[in-house]
């Protein structure tokens, strides 16, 4: 490998560690440096990785490969063993200096680090582990640190990481195991859910010592998170939301982050030629926060999909779920159940929260829901208020759908 100075790692390795999704910090411990001890903080609010804190303020953090080298030749990886692609690493030492600097100027607020697997799985594991030791112990470093996991590695490197980390992540990489063994022939899903499964007990265990004992030792209090690639292989959606609520049951997991496939320079001939739709993403999403926020069984999100087992991409699941179980509306707001109302395209789970307390005191009309709603229009065909009943929802044309999205001219077509 040529050598190269900090400044082309850190181009090479902060554009490879561009394609893990995995990074949000919501859900972590607040420390601080006010008292003047230590160096960073993570007193900022949910959401670090580019993303808002709720007061509206963006927030990031330094995101990088400790290297882009690897001795698996994943199909889908553009750091494959077998990929054309310049290559960089960076010593634990340098990224504890960088994640300091980078701090220190004010341009970040914590660390996601991830890693190709050099050497050995220990190996870099034991590279990862001392990056965030160094950082807690050499530096007293406060801020969030999140840590991508290889599940190959010895337990007790993985549950080093946790000491030291926010949060952990451990990736199932594809939704389905013919998938992994496909395009991932080297990776395991039994290994892969061994340590997940592993790093859930760990989580649980320091939890519950530290109810009894203060000065029991925090471990990943922001909990573990992982990341789905979507169509690289022929997993429906409605098997990519079937496995993402067996992993919240089974592990008990903060986050599953759904990465849209991006074609690769020299591909294997294996992989789909073409991108997915970034709106089979986003409807994925949608799909997850149903399960997490608005009480919606695994079976009910699944019955929103068509018959090929995918999520409609001109409407969102919830719309399409009501569309398919019309029999289930109009819902009168002011004597439906909440989890009734969580239904209701249209209504989140603020303006829910609203109406059932404003309820309490009298009976709401429709425009009492317009002013405790965003859009009155796409809740009012399924509702009822004191002052309103719909006319029954025999067809789509009932329902105010969006605009079809504009389509990309092709350059070259």
């Amino acid at each position: 490998m040529a050598q190269l100075d900090t400044r082309a790692k850190l181009e090479i390795l902060a554009d490879a560690a561009k394609y893990d999704a995995s990074c949000a910090s919501s859900g972590s411990i607040k420390r601080t440096s006010r008292d003047g001890k230590g160096i960073g903080s993570t007193d900022s609010g949910m959401g670090i990785c580019h993303a808002y804190a709720p007061d509206g303020r963006c927030i990031s953090l330094l995101k990088i490969l400790l290297t882009n080298s690897c001795i698996f030749d994943c199909h889908y990886c553009i750091n494959r063993k077998s990929s054309n692609v310049r290559r960089a690493r960076f010593t634990a030492e340098e990224v504890v200096r960088l994640t300091l600097s980078f701090y220190r100027r004010n341009y970040i607020e914590g660390l996601f680090l991830s890693s190709g697997i050099i050497g050995s799985s220990n190996y870099t594991m034991e590279q990862i582990v001392e990056v965030a030791r160094s950082l807690r112990e050499d530096h007293e470093f406060r801020g969030y640190i999140h840590l991508k996991t290889i599940p190959d590695a010895d337990p007790e490197l993985i549950h080093q990481a946790g000491l030291h980390a926010d949060r952990i992540s451990i990736n199932v990489e594809l939704p389905t195991a013919s998938g992994l063994k496909r395009l991932a022939p080297e990776k395991s899903q039994d290994r892969i859910e061994g340590a997940m499964a592993g790093m859930s007990d760990a989580i649980l265990d320091t939890a519950d010592a530290r109810k009894h004992y203060k000065s029991a030792p925090r471990f990943a209090p922001a909990g573990q998170s992982t990341q789905m690639i979507v169509g690289a292989d022929a997993a429906t959606d409605r098997d990519i939301v079937s496995r993402a609520a067996g992993l919240y049951g089974s592990f008990g997991l903060k986050r599953v982050y759904y990465s849209a496939f991006s074609p690769i320079p020299d591909a294997s001939a294996v992989l789909p030629l073409q991108r997915p739709p970034l709106m089979r993403e986003h409807r994925l999403y949608q799909s997850d926060w149903l399960m997490r926020f608005y009480d919606f069984k695994p079976g009910e999100v699944a019955d929103a999909a068509d018959d090929n087992g995918m999520m409609r991409l001109d409407i969102d699941p919830k719309l399409a779920w009501a569309l398919k179980f019309r029999g289930s509306f109009p819902v009168d707001v002011n004597i439906a159940p909440r989890e009734m109302l969580l239904r209701v395209p249209g209504l989140g789970t603020r303006a829910v929260d609203k109406i059932v307390a404003a309820r309490r005191g009298r009976r709401l009309s429709l425009a009492d829901i317009g002013r405790l709603t965003v859009s009155l229009a796409k809740v009012r065909p399924f509702l009822i208020a004191s002052d309103w009943r719909p006319v029954a929802l025999a067809d789509k044309a009932d329902v105010p759908l969006p605009p079809p999205p504009a389509k990309q001219m092709e350059l070259f077509g």
